[in-house]
């Protein structure tokens, strides 16, 4: 299943699709989450229906006696830029339709590099809960504890192969040439961190922008109750002037209709945002102890051939 994936999301990639995408198939045994197969999207989703698609696969499969039970989805990656609104609501239709669904995210760029890059991810419950009330204002997501570290959780992945793929494995070990396996030592790192730099500073904008956007909607809001406040000690005013004269006090009239709220700005573009930042410093920091460690251990072979 995982060579599937990584053959799949090669191809899209050499072809600058954006991402590419699949269904996992496989089984729960006992508290596991066994994915046994998985076979990719259409790549020209509009003149086919997805959902038709997936199942004359799933009922294809059956016939040969393959697991054909769906249990996620995967999804392609460049350099970790996969914490998207979109994202959030294609897991949110998983989860609550497969209650056992994950989210595999490969990134190919990572995995030419030497590091195999494969996460599983779900949501949380609080993200479920704030997902299906589609109410992303301060107040709900302080009341339901959801914030962007909380908003996945990520589920250890465990790759096991069958014996006869691990005696092909050392086949295909023996027939490669020594040269072959010298990329995973390459120091070269630079372009790749440049690219992971330049896409959190890209992100860093973007949260820039959303915090001016809090804070004017918080400088209209605080305008606002001034003005309210202003308008009943004025009324109030003119209510003591009515009863010294002896005259009858102004009617009473609905504030919220002259003072209309303003309306609560969404916190879902802000608080995905975040995610992202969180999820690149991760991999940037990872990212930079791996290139530390082949420094050492080049620093050791070169010594050792002195």
């Amino acid at each position: 299943a995982l060579m599937k994936i990584i053959k799949h999301c090669h191809e899209e990639d050499a072809g600058h699709t954006d991402v590419a995408q699949g269904v996992l198939l496989g089984l729960v045994v006992d508290d596991r989450l066994e994915i046994t197969n998985c076979f990719p999207f259409p790549r020209n989703a509009d003149d086919v229906d997805e959902e038709d698609y997936q199942l004359e696969m799933m009922r294809h499969l059956r016939k040969v006696n393959v697991d054909h039970l769906s249990v996620g989805w995967y999804q392609s990656t460049q350099l970790g830029n996969f914490v998207t609104t979109q994202l959030l609501e294609s897991q949110f239709s998983y989860q609550t339709s497969i209650e056992e669904s994950v989210v595999l995210i490969y990134d190919p760029i990572k995995t030419a590099r030497g590091f195999l890059s494969i996460k599983a991810y779900r949501l949380t419950p609080e993200a479920i809960a704030t997902v299906k009330e589609r109410d992303y204002t301060p107040e709900q997501l302080k009341k339901m504890k959801l914030g962007y570290e909380s908003i996945f959780q990520e589920i250890r992945v465990v790759i096991r192969n069958s014996h006869l793929v691990n005696t092909l494995l050392c086949e295909l070990y023996e027939m490669m040439p020594s040269s072959q396996g010298q990329q995973f030592l390459d120091l070269g790192t630079m372009s790749t961190l440049d690219r992971s730099l330049r896409s959190l500073i890209g992100y860093v904008d973007d949260l820039s922008q959303e915090a001016n956007k809090f804070n004017n909607f918080q400088r209209q809001n605080t305008k606002q109750i001034q003005e309210k406040h202003k308008y009943m000690q004025k009324r109030a005013a003119e209510n003591a002037l009515q009863q010294a004269r002896g005259e009858p006090p102004l009617p009473e009239e609905d504030i919220s209709k002259q003072f209309k709220p303003v309306p609560p700005l969404p916190r879902l573009d802000a608080m995905i945002t975040s995610g992202q930042i969180s999820n690149h410093c991760k991999q940037i920091s990872q990212f930079c102890t791996q290139s530390l460690g082949k420094l050492y251990v080049a620093e050791a072979l070169q010594h050792s051939k002195k």
